[in-house]
């Protein structure tokens, strides 16, 4: 039976102090092409020879003057690339007690001068071929370890993204009944300042309670982000003049003591994001940092771009696509290890009681994610925190600025359907625009909405609810109103839009969204413009 396969190299290392050895030795492997032999008479430098020569196999000399071959044993013994190396000792002696004391030293083998050929290249291969074999277990139980670390890396990130999921799936229900108790408070508080009779103190009192009907709208909108549930209304923008503009802004946050500075790359590429959720983000990173740094430290906002195939932060991969770097860096305290690790939960804060939500970071982890971009965290105590956000790169040309919706309060008397299925928010939805002049219609459910349409109602403006019981849904509805009423506009409201309007997180062109709790300001500037843009359509035509 012959066996084909190679045997694996072999490269000898002899040390003996006459050369001689080298054309006896030399000559006895001669025959063997896989067999490589170096010859040295530098028994004090054997470490460094080994290393260099990649041995397989020691043979040394017992006898030599210096070093002998007892000191090269304990030399390659003692050294930990050279430990496991074997070790044929050479020795003119047939000595039992010279050969003992070899191998206590750690010798793998014993010959006498000088072996027979055919012994001399059965015991070369032999041990280098032992020693091969160790060197390839060694690096596959290495491989295995580090496969094991990375294997219990995924299942950590894995189970904090699942984690993170199961947290934004209950945040996002939570933030959708909230808002609507927040809007039948917040509508009933506006119809009580707009019908008047209330004396100052009372006064006082209602615009403090819609304060606070603001700061809950804030919570509810910080937990749709985290949750990745809040519809984006995007846009292309340039980020520089943005960002540059953010300046002032921010330093009034972080205080007098205080320094922030700019650093921005020139020709950033444009992105498509929400941006008055990326000024948010943004704000929340900047009162993170003002407390790390305890009002005294440096901020730094820096962007670039980054192109298609560089790294991703904390071993993600590489980019698949061109992003915009934005990096958020401050000099406070930093966070140990695991702070760290669970610094995106939402309400996770090492804050004292009442002086923070622990949203700040959750609202920009949901943001970032919702945009199609990636977040990183890196912190180190004693080091300050940088958070990293990713956008992906548009090609397209950013749109002018949008018109502030913030204006007084106005009406009309066109007609409005207003559908929705919670009692409270209808009862004072419909209340608010009939004090604002307008004729109102209102409905509990899509299904009874279409009926009003079908029997032939006439009605300029539907404001309807995004999710809704019924056989007729929301999206139906407006369809309905398009063929039988083109010249009506359509204005959706949500608390949580749980992705019926939104595709991949972003509003279609077209579609309008006016998020719950909206204030009496908000929705008469929101529908005057609507209405404006259907009068504008007319006359154009």
């Amino acid at each position: 039976m012959n066996d084909d396969t190679p045997a694996p190299y072999c490269s000898v290392l002899l040390i003996d102090d006459e050369a001689m050895a080298e054309d006896l030795i030399g000559y006895r492997l001669s025959q063997h092409a896989d067999i490589r032999l170096r010859y040295d008479a530098r028994a004090e430098l054997a470490v460094s020879l080994c290393r260099e020569t990649e041995a397989t196999v020691v043979l040394v000399d017992l006898r030599m003057p210096g070093p002998d071959g007892f000191e090269v044993i304990r030399l390659l013994r003692a050294a930990p690339e050279t430990d496991h190396v074997p070790i044929i000792l050479l020795s003119s002696e047939d000595d039992a007690d010279t050969k003992a004391r070899a191998f206590a030293l750690g010798a793998n083998d014993y010959l006498v001068k000088w072996p027979e050929a055919r012994e001399l290249e059965a015991r070369i291969r032999y041990h280098s071929g032992a020693y091969q074999a160790r060197c390839q277990r060694d690096a596959a139980f290495l491989e295995l370890r580090q496969r094991e670390a990375e294997l219990r890396a995924s299942q950590a990130a894995l189970h904090q993204a699942q984690k993170m999921e199961a947290i934004g799936q209950l945040t996002g229900g939570i933030a959708h009944d909230f808002n609507n108790v927040l809007q039948v408070i917040g509508g009933n508080l506006q119809l009580v300042k707009m019908i008047g009779g209330v004396n100052p103190q009372g006064l006082a009192r209602v615009d403090n309670a819609l304060n606070g009907v603001e700061r809950g709208a804030r919570l509810a909108a910080h937990l749709l982000a985290f949750a990745r549930r809040q519809p984006l209304q995007a846009a292309v923008v340039a980020l520089a003049p943005l960002l540059a503009n953010m300046d002032d802004m921010l330093r009034r946050v972080l205080g007098a003591q205080a320094q922030v500075l700019t650093d921005l790359a020139p020709q950033l590429w444009h992105t498509e994001v929400d941006v008055s959720q990326l000024n948010n983000v943004i704000l929340n990173l900047a009162i993170n940092a003002r407390d790390a740094m305890q009002g005294d430290g440096t901020l730094t906002i820096r962007a670039r771009n980054v192109a298609a195939g560089a790294p991703l932060p904390d071993s993600q991969g590489a980019c698949q696509c061109d992003y915009v770097l934005i990096e958020i860096a401050d000099t406070g305290a930093g966070m140990p290890p695991e702070v760290l690790q669970r610094a995106f939960e939402p309400f996770f804060t090492t804050k004292p009681t009442g002086q923070g939500t622990g949203l700040g970071l959750s609202m920009a982890y949901g943001f970032v994610k919702q945009s199609g971009g990636e977040i990183a965290l890196h912190s180190e105590v004693g080091h300050g925190t940088c958070v990293q956000i990713y956008l992906p790169r548009s090609h397209g040309t950013p749109a002018g600025a949008a018109p502030d919706t913030a204006a007084p309060l106005s009406g009309g008397v066109e007609t409005i359907l207003v559908v929705e299925d919670e009692d409270d928010v209808r009862a004072a939805t419909a209340d608010l625009l009939a004090a604002l002049g307008y004729d109102v219609l209102s409905s509990a459910d899509g299904e009874q909405a279409a009926h009003l349409i079908e029997d032939g109602a006439h009605i300029d403006l539907l404001f309807t609810d995004v999710v809704m019981p019924g056989r007729v849904s929301s999206l139906a509805l407006s369809e309905l109103v398009k063929r039988k009423l083109p010249q009506a506009q359509i204005l959706f409201t949500s608390g949580y839009a749980e992705g019926v309007l939104a595709h991949d997180g972003k509003l279609p062109p077209g579609v309008h969204l006016l998020p719950k709790p909206y204030s009496a300001e908000t929705l008469s500037a929101r529908i005057r413009q609507l209405l404006h843009q259907r009068a504008t359509a007319s006359t154009a035509a």
